[in-house]
């Protein structure tokens, strides 16, 4: 599949979605394997996860987590002594960041054809994988993603990060679908997420920057019926609303880089020890 018009709607607006991108099947397999990964919790894992609080992502178990795959809670679905208050396969934010490689259902889809075609006709050069995500956003539980940018997370020099982000269940704004800033992804990186540089300091993540406050009428919705892929510019300002629905809102995102014309910065909180595999190399 040739996508003519990708490059250009993705450099004017910072974002484009791609409908029926993955066929029923697909969709399926990857919806299919995230709620089995609810299955296999370990018992003594409890790490929550709110991106915007270092609190919750600053342990080992988040740190260690580049080459693996894990699994962290929803803030709501966990009391103050790490007691569950919804049933389990509710409970997970997301399971991540090493999916795309191993484990073979989501390893498929980040390395397939249709993925090496969107790539392409982004001209990326050498697109390589830093990190993979399935993000289960359930109801009632699954929480507010505040406003961002993906570089902050993971910062590269001169910037060519991609989300890519399927959408498993149709996102709706009900449930929390991505909210977009057009045209943001224009501005510099405002904040970035790092490894502390104090080693004596007990926190081992901390921000960097601030980033402004934007006017809320700036945002807008961006509701995808599921098998859709949204294309997200590592600069633009995007946010998703708690989920208010009955209806859940599962994703599986993973992030692209151009290893070709970029440096991967030493001081991102996310590093691996066995390098980033390529979509291709020619």
């Amino acid at each position: 599949m040739i996508y003519e018009d990708l490059k250009s709607k993705f450099d004017k607006n910072g974002y484009v979605v791609i409908k029926n991108f993955l066929s029923e099947k697909e969709t399926k397999d990857l919806k299919d394997a995230g709620e089995k990964l609810t299955e296999n919790v370990p018992a003594d894992v409890k790490t929550v996860f709110v991106a915007s609080n270092t609190k919750h992502v600053g342990d080992d178990y988040f740190i260690e987590s580049a080459d693996k795959i894990s699994f962290f809670y929803e803030k709501a679905a966990l009391d103050d002594d790490g007691r569950l208050l919804v049933d389990p396969s509710l409970a997970l934010n997301k399971v991540g960041h090493a999916l795309h490689r191993l484990h073979p259902t989501f390893e498929a889809c980040t390395y397939s054809d249709k993925v090496t075609n969107v790539c392409r006709s982004l001209g990326l050069s050498k697109p390589v994988v830093p990190q993979s995500m399935y993000i289960y956003k359930n109801p009632s539980v699954g929480g507010q993603v505040v406003s961002h940018q993906d570089s902050t997370f993971l910062f590269t020099e001169p910037d060519s990060l991609v989300g890519f982000w399927i959408a498993l269940d149709d996102a709706t704004v009900e449930n929390g679908c991505l909210w977009m800033i057009p045209g943001s992804h224009k501005t510099d990186v405002q904040k970035r997420f790092i490894r502390n540089p104090d080693k004596c300091a007990t926190t081992q993540l901390v921000f960097q920057g601030t980033q402004p406050e934007y006017e809320q009428s700036l945002y807008v919705p961006l509701p995808v019926e599921k098998s859709s892929l949204v294309l997200i510019h590592g600069k633009v300002v995007h946010k998703s609303e708690q989920n208010k629905s009955q209806y859940p809102r599962h994703a599986y995102t993973f992030h692209i880089f151009d290893e070709g014309i970029s440096q991967y910065s030493e001081q991102n909180w996310l590093q691996t020890k066995v390098g980033f595999k390529p979509i291709y190399t020619t």
